[in-house]
């Protein structure tokens, strides 16, 4: 992963949001309780600010690869949720 992962962009950092479709749009999130990068308290603060459906699983930053399950579960929850 770390061999095809670009560099953030200055873009990613600077640039200012001009809406926030969390304050409109059912959103969902799962925590990484393991995870070096973003602390889980800092994790817990976004979704809820987000009102979102949370799921939390331990795993790490890239829990797209160690628990891909997970993900899918919770991908196919949102799209049941929002149809």
């Amino acid at each position: 992963m770390a061999a095809t992962q670009r560099p953030i962009t200055d873009a990613a950092l600077n640039d200012t949001a001009t809406e926030a479709a969390w304050k409109t749009t059912p959103s969902w999130a799962l925590t990484t309780t393991r995870d070096l990068n973003i602390p889980i308290a800092a994790q817990r603060l976004m979704a809820d600010r987000a009102g979102s459906h949370t799921r939390e699983v331990k795993a790490s930053h890239a829990v797209t690869v160690s628990q891909p399950q997970a993900v899918a579960r919770l991908i196919k929850q949102a799209d049941h949720a929002t149809r």
